[in-house]
């Protein structure tokens, strides 16, 4: 089991998911944030912060599929396994976060 970053947060990047991380395993990219697979602990926290749902197990799928049209669920899963997490990528506070052109205040 892994927790995931999927399409929802393409060009958002809200960043309430960083803030209760235990282990600080959110990274940023270009466009989203990732999970690093290899440091998440699986507890679940940063499911409920994300406004838009784009935090998911692996295993159980997304819980919006219909959110996901430029890609489905497993192309994000290959995503996040895949993406280099180097220190510098490393997101542990909200304010750290670049927002996206989609990101929506009201949803902050």
């Amino acid at each position: 089991m892994a927790y995931v970053v999927g399409e929802p947060c393409v060009d958002c990047k809200y960043g309430d998911c960083v803030t209760d991380c235990p282990v600080d395993c959110f990274y940023q990219g270009d466009t989203m944030l990732y999970i690093n697979p290899d440091e998440c602990i699986d507890c679940g926290q940063c499911l409920p912060l994300c406004p838009v749902e784009a935090i998911f197990v692996d295993d159980d799928g997304p819980p919006n599929p219909e959110a996901y049209v430029e890609h489905d669920a497993d192309w994000y899963i290959e995503a996040n396994r895949d993406f280099d997490y180097s220190d510098d990528k490393r997101v542990t506070e909200k304010e750290a976060v670049v927002h996206g052109p989609k990101w929506d205040e009201s949803k902050a």
